[in-house]
């Protein structure tokens, strides 16, 4: 009977790692929103965001866990932003070191300038369980828009960010 159950536990599991691993999210085409977070960590990212503000998709771009030692400067020659831009239309949240935290940031942000939608930027294998600590953390009255970085992850890549998606769900469960 245990041998049962264990052996089901595992099937579940590895359907629903294979399904998480097949149907990785897209990049997203011609959706207005009021901002868009790109979260640091992965490549093509921030070039995303930057490219869905220049095509006025979005009025601002906040950049969630720049690390504190970045200045805008700094961001604005390594990214080729220009100065009209940084100073209108780019900011950049220093707080944040993990996605949860992310979350926490980026909704801070948005209340602080009364956006109602929102484009998420990260990586397709980060997005789902970037989505999930949002829709945690977002009030409901913000609509969030997923915008997937295309990549080609490798199967340990797919395999733990996999594992953290469960983890963050199971703890999102939890009572406080």
């Amino acid at each position: 009977m245990i041998l049962r159950f264990f052996a089901a536990a595992l099937l579940v599991y590895a359907f629903g790692f294979l399904g998480f691993a097949v149907s990785l999210p897209k990049p997203l085409a011609g959706e207005p929103t009021d901002a868009v977070i790109v979260l640091t960590g992965g490549p093509g990212r921030i070039a995303r965001g930057l490219s869905v503000v220049d095509q006025g998709l979005a009025k601002e771009m906040f950049v969630s866990g720049v690390d504190p030692e970045v200045r805008p400067a700094e961001f604005a020659a390594e990214f080729d932003v220009s100065r009209g831009t940084m100073e209108c239309c780019v900011k950049l949240g220093y707080l944040a070191v993990d996605t949860r935290t992310n979350a926490g940031e980026a909704a801070q942000w948005l209340r602080e300038n009364k956006f109602t939608s929102v484009r998420l930027v990260t990586t397709d294998w980060h997005m789902a369980r970037a989505s999930s600590e949002f829709e945690e953390t977002l009030p409901p009255d913000i609509r969030v828009v997923e915008d997937a970085v295309t990549s080609h992850p490798s199967l340990a890549t797919l395999f733990l960010e996999y594992n953290k998606l469960l983890a963050a769900v199971v703890s999102q469960g939890l009572p406080s």
